[in-house]
């Protein structure tokens, strides 16, 4: 009987330490699985805060542009007459757009074509015929 009770005594005290450890593995887990959720919230808020940055810089930049295009700081200079001379090359190649649409080659089909053949029906297709 005293093996028994031995026996029991020991998978009771292994039970109970077995218990203790998984409620700290649990809470472990938990602080962890804590940290890491705060963490991402963190970096998540970061990221909104830079692109405001980003967005409130290049505000500053347009509204610098505006402002002083013709007569930039030194500093601002090579920056403003850029944007000046890219904005000059889009009008440009808009314009090249805007008169090869006016000539008919709107065709987005890139057939090189100079008439409408989007909205023309294709020719059926002929099959060739075995010789028996």
């Amino acid at each position: 009987m005293a093996n028994y009770e031995d026996f029991a005594k020991k998978a009771k005290d292994v039970f109970v330490s077995m218990a203790d450890m998984s409620m700290e593995v649990c809470r472990v887990t938990e602080e962890k699985a804590r940290i890491f959720a705060r963490r991402a919230k963190l970096n998540a808020e970061i990221t909104r805060e830079k692109a405001q940055i980003r967005r409130d810089k290049s505000e500053i930049g347009k509204k610098y542009y505006l402002l002083h295009k013709d007569d930039p700081e030194d500093a601002f200079k090579g920056h403003c007459e850029n944007i000046t001379e890219s904005i000059a090359r889009i009008r440009a190649k808009q314009k090249e757009l805007e008169d090869l649409k006016k000539n008919g080659m709107d065709c987005d089909c890139d057939c090189e074509c100079d008439e409408d053949c989007c909205e023309t029906e294709p020719e059926p297709e002929t099959k060739s015929k075995k010789k028996s």
